[in-house]
């Protein structure tokens, strides 16, 4: 008897074939094979006219959806039925969430298998899972897929319903989302929160002491019996002391003062406090506590984190990566306290196995925390992983030993005293029994370091001890605006508020980024001022779709739906056709959006407006002459526009551009002007016969107030010349690029070698001997200049303009070129080994020009044709699908 087993991917499709039997067949579909029409040219002829026919659902008979298979997806789902025509059984093994089970029913309703399908379900890749897998299957659960199939239409409906208002009104290839536009609204209302914002400054002491020569610190808190303001005790709405509280403010005056009155005088000991303290381990890891967790100690991106976690889970390393359950089998916690044991010994084993239970109704997903596979866990040396691989298994495998491990106790300490009026305490903290913190602290890479930084040692006091002041600081505080999120943060917000499935949360994060409503800056979510103005729409018309509290009310409706407490088509019929559903609204509001003012972004104590143009947000301003415009730089967030800074943008379109003097050797002007992409210096002034003056960005760090002349002329005459290369003879040079200094070495027909320069070195100073060390050193790309990085499978080289390498990696869905941040498969025939350089790169041309291409027909045809049908279903371009 022959089998044919069907999964999503070849990489799963490969360990999978290793624990099944001979006359087992193992094929991957490439994830789903059938879908919502992504385009106009997808929607099929029959229904082309429908007036329904853009949003691919006949919301006229019963939301019927059209499904259609992508053109990249027909000759898979060709195999796949030649594949099933020599078989005896059919077993569908995809995922096992919603998802999973969608694109099951999906295989089954394309293929029309004659012979018997059963449906297998596992949660780790192992050979003893995969049998056990194989004597349990089950149907398809037609309800699991209902429930996903209503979360899809309900996705489309909004996505594709409101998005083409955002064009129409504020701009071209804007979307919105049921989940995605209050991710979106969580970061404006944070931006806003520190526009708001009014810093408070307060002054303190800081005593340095010593008992027996052991030294240890203590603060001010207390003066004359009155508690010292610290930075919760101020308003952020006004920068002052919050009313009511009963606090001594102390300013820098009075902070010296004080300083100077308590030197040399006797400090004693009031009190002291010891109170013990048992630390319990954190659960084993869901969904959205890995993305949390990897984003702080990783720095992975939540996209990244399900990506490299996907490869753990498909090469066999950990159970299901899409999870809310922090549930762990028997055979986990056995493996586990194994480890523990054998690593830690018996001391560090809890008494009794720790058994999590999960909190959220929600959880659903899967049947057990993400934790290493198997009966017995391999140590993170034993995989023989490396790069982003490692370090996330490694995390995995840690959090799930410490949560078998014993508790931590430690002892708190606080001391209490006084010098005159003044008093003042020093905390220390000692760790008796460190427990799990053994293998596991979070938050930290290095467990036994963390201890030692957690630790804070006193010397042995005692009351009426009279410990010897060394030194006496007055210290001032500025109180902080509201942390902007984080990827973490913003995965725990949404968790927390009940908004969304924690497995599509990376897709979330990595639309807003795409699609402009935010940037990634040092690991913080900044939102754009497109942002604002999408927000500010939405507010205003539409405010239950970014209403925390209504799409959780929604999130709630479509897990009951699942498990069959709620049906699915009253649900949808009154969501989008009641007399207050979404289509209603949109009719009625459309004509109420003025499409100038939606484009404004109103914000407190600026008189100048912001506008999102066709190039992006600029200021606009009314003087007695006239309106005056200017571009907003990238790098200017919303927090940070005031009125200075409209001031300094306004001044070189009204005055002309700061010059910082003449090029001692041409006499030309030398300018500072500032543009869309930050401040820069331009030789000469722009002309019929200087259509394109010479410009350099500034340096990282240097403002155009402190731009001097030899600055200026040294950044235009890059590139720098250094010298040769002694062991080719070829020139080495440095300049600015894309990603910052860097030198290059030209080595002739074999091409170009590039470095980036550190922090320490100066693109306008690098010496030749500097440039040649670093070259020396061994070449990161820019993908792998984390060292978390997943190994390439082949290195083809850089790209000849900038200097970007390009590489070959293995994907979930086949190996792929990756170039910046720029993706392309490999073509059907091709192999890893037989790509070339010159191939990649006419490969990511093409891919680069059809992507522009698209998206000006696109404008161009809507422009044309008017046609609402056609704009609306070019927006599955725009829109990913959300949880």
């Amino acid at each position: 008897m022959s089998t044919l087993v069907i999964v999503e991917s070849p990489t799963k499709a490969r360990t999978i074939r290793n624990y099944l039997p001979a006359g087992y067949r193992v094929e991957a579909s490439m994830g789903h094979v059938r879908d919502l029409p992504q385009s106009a040219s997808e929607i099929p002829a029959a229904v082309k006219g429908e007036t329904w026919a853009q949003l691919g659902v006949n919301v006229d008979a019963d939301f019927e959806p059209v499904y259609v298979v992508p053109k990249d997806k027909k000759k898979i789902v060709t195999q796949l039925k030649d594949a099933l025509k020599d078989v005896d059984e059919l077993i569908l093994a995809t995922d096992e969430d919603r998802e999973g089970e969608s694109i099951s029913w999906h295989l089954y309703q394309l293929l029309k298998p004659k012979v018997p399908t059963k449906r297998m379900v596992f949660h780790e890749i192992t050979q003893e899972a995969i049998k056990k897998a194989l004597k349990d299957c089950r149907n398809i659960d037609e309800q699991l897929v209902r429930a996903q199939e209503t979360r899809r239409i309900l996705d489309r409906l909004v996505g594709y319903t409101l998005s083409p208002l955002l064009w129409k009104k504020i701009a071209w290839g804007l979307s919105a989302g049921r989940v995605q536009s209050v991710a979106v609204r969580l970061l404006v209302t944070r931006e806003r929160q520190r526009r708001a914002f009014h810093e408070g400054t307060y002054w303190d002491l800081k005593a340095s002491l010593s008992k027996e020569k052991t030294p240890f610190g203590a603060q001010l808190v207390t003066l004359g019996g009155t508690r010292i303001a610290n930075g919760n005790d101020f308003d952020a709405a006004t920068g002052e002391i919050t009313a009511g509280r009963n606090v001594l403010l102390l300013n820098e005056e009075q902070a010296v003062a004080l300083k100077e009155r308590l030197t040399g005088k006797t400090w004693n000991v009031n009190d002291i406090e010891e109170r013990p303290v048992t630390r319990k381990p954190s659960p084993p890891f869901t969904t959205s506590t890995l993305q949390q967790e990897s984003n702080r100690k990783l720095r992975l991106s939540a996209r990244d984190t399900m990506r490299v976690a996907q490869n753990l889970y498909e090469q066999g390393y950990i159970t299901y990566m899409r999870t809310d359950s922090v549930h762990l089998s028997d055979q986990a916690i056995a493996a586990a306290r194994s480890c523990v044991e054998k690593l830690y010994g018996q001391q560090y084993l809890s008494p009794q196995p720790r058994q999590y239970t999960t909190k959220s109704k929600g959880a659903q997903e899967a049947h057990e925390a993400i934790r290493p596979a198997g009966s017995s866990f391999r140590t993170p040396q034993e995989t023989g992983l490396g790069g982003r691989e490692l370090a996330l298994y490694d995390l995995i495998w840690k959090r799930t030993v410490a949560c078998q491990m014993a508790d931590s106790r430690q002892t708190q300490i606080m001391v209490q005293l006084q010098v005159e009026d003044a008093g003042f305490r020093s905390s220390g903290k000692r760790i008796d029994f460190p427990g799990y913190l053994r293998a596991y602290v979070e938050g930290s890479d290095d467990p036994e370091a963390a201890l030692e930084d957690q630790e804070v040692i006193l010397p042995n006091l005692k009351v009426g001890d009279h410990p010897n002041c060394t030194d006496l600081e007055a210290v001032g505080h500025e109180t902080q605006p509201p942390a902007r999120y984080t990827e973490a943060t913003l995965v725990k917000t949404l968790e927390s508020e009940g908004i969304g499935r924690p497995s599509t949360y990376a897709s979330i994060i990595g639309t807003i980024i795409d699609k402009g409503y935010a940037h990634l800056v040092t690991n913080a979510l900044i939102p754009t001022f497109t942002a604002f103005a999408v927000t500010d729409l939405l507010e205003k018309h539409f405010p239950d779709i970014v209403d925390p509290s209504f799409t959780s009310k929604m999130e709630q409706t479509l897990d009951d739906i699942a498990t069959g407490e709620a049906k699915w088509l009253p649900y949808l019929q009154k969501f989008y056709l009641g007399d207050k559903g979404l289509e209603t609204l949109v009719k009625e509001q459309e004509s109420q959006i003025d499409a100038t003012k939606a484009r404004t972004v109103e914000l407190e104590n600026l008189d100048a407006k912001v506008r999102i143009g066709k190039y992006g947000p600029y200021i606009e301003v009314e003087n007695g002459e006239g309106v005056i415009t200017a571009s907003i730089p990238k790098d200017l967030t919303p927090a940070d526009l005031d009125p200075k800074q409209v001031e300094v943008l306004l001044r070189q379109k009204i005055t002309g551009p700061d010059q910082v003097g003449r090029h001692p050797e041409t006499g030309e002007p030398i300018y500072v002007k500032i543009g869309a992409y930050g401040p820069y210096v331009q030789l000469g002034d722009k002309t019929d016969e200087n259509p394109k003056p010479k410009q350099a960005s500034l340096l990282k760090g240097v403002t155009p107030e402190t731009v001097t002349l030899e600055m200026a002329v040294g950044l235009l005459a890059l590139p720098r010349t250094l010298g040769v290369h002694p062991a080719t003879g070829g020139k080495i040079q440095a300049s600015l690029g894309r990603f910052g200094p860097y030198v290059v070495h030209d080595q002739g027909k074999e091409g170009k070698d590039y470095r980036s320069l550190k922090s320490a070195d100066n693109v306008l100073t690098i010496s030749l001997e500097r440039a040649l060390e670093l070259l020396s050193e061994p070449k990161k790309g820019r993908s792998s200049t984390n060292s978390k990085s997943k190994a390439a499978l082949r290195e083809l080289g850089t790209h000849p303009e900038d200097g970007e390498t390009i590489n070959i990696y293995d994907g979930p869905y086949g190996p792929y070129i990756k170039y910046g941040k720029t993706n392309v498969s490999i073509p059907e025939g091709q192999t890893v080994e037989n790509v070339t350089l010159a191939a990649a790169l006419n490969l990511l041309a093409a891919k680069t020009s059809t992507g522009k291409s698209t998206r000006k027909t696109s404008k161009s045809t809507t422009s044309k044709s008017k046609s609402t049908a056609k704009s609306s279903t070019t927006a599955a371009k725009k829109k990913g699908t959300e949880g």
